[in-house]
């Protein structure tokens, strides 16, 4: 399981296990991993996980984001990365590195979700992952079947592929075992067959319809 290392000026304070397809991370109460501080915004940023990949997200934060030094608004995360919110940094480790890492502790505390004000920490026991597979998926695409680019295919080679535009936004993740529809941002969900998701990640089959942002969208496999 991959997880974030939470530190402020070298001093570790955390670990966070990335066990929610989604975690919130900001100032306000209601975030997965709250940071009591100024200089975080109310809902300053997300880590999207879908089965062994995770991205990272600004959610338009008054200070920004940075990974490794440079700001960024989405990022795919790799082993080893560093998000810096204000004077708070987080490590990203996949699970490999995850299993070896030091943090710190050892009260087992490792499964709470965090909440940060000034380096005091409560927490509660999030709910459990999925485990990735080995099989490598057929090549598939979207096409658009409504608007001025009704018609046009957009091949799914990328490891995700966000759709939406800001308000409204989804992720398509290509893993091994398919291809998986994630809510990332907004208030409306996406739509797949008529139906409106809910947070979790939703394996796409042949022919499935979503509607995202006023767009409607087949995916399929390529034969």
């Amino acid at each position: 399981m991959a997880k974030l290392i939470l530190s402020m000026d070298g001093l570790v304070l955390k670990e966070i296990p990335l066990v929610k397809d989604r975690m919130s991370i900001g100032r306000k109460a209601h975030n997965d991993v709250q940071i009591d501080n100024m200089a975080i915004s109310g809902e300053h940023a997300a880590v999207v996980t879908i089965l062994s990949d995770s991205f990272l997200e600004d959610l338009n934060s008054t200070n920004g984001t940075m990974v490794n030094g440079q700001p960024v608004k989405k990022h795919f995360l790799k082993d080893g990365d560093v998000i810096e919110l204000g004077k708070y940094k987080m490590k990203y480790l996949t699970a490999a590195l995850a299993a070896t890492e030091p943090t710190g502790f050892t009260d087992g505390s490792s499964a709470e979700a965090l909440a940060v004000a000034d380096g005091r920490r409560v927490g509660s026991p999030p709910s459990a992952t999925t485990t990735p597979g080995s099989a490598a998926p057929p090549p598939a695409a979207i096409m658009l079947l409504n608007g001025s680019n009704a018609g046009r295919e957009l091949p799914l080679t990328k490891a995700l592929t966000t759709l939406g535009r800001p308000g409204q936004v989804a992720v398509i993740a290509r893993q091994p075992q398919g291809y998986f529809l994630t809510h990332v941002e907004g208030a409306s969900f996406p739509v797949l067959n008529g139906k409106t998701l809910d947070a979790q990640a939703h394996r796409l089959d042949d022919h499935d319809v979503i509607e995202l942002a006023g767009v409607k969208m087949e995916f399929f496999v390529k034969t």
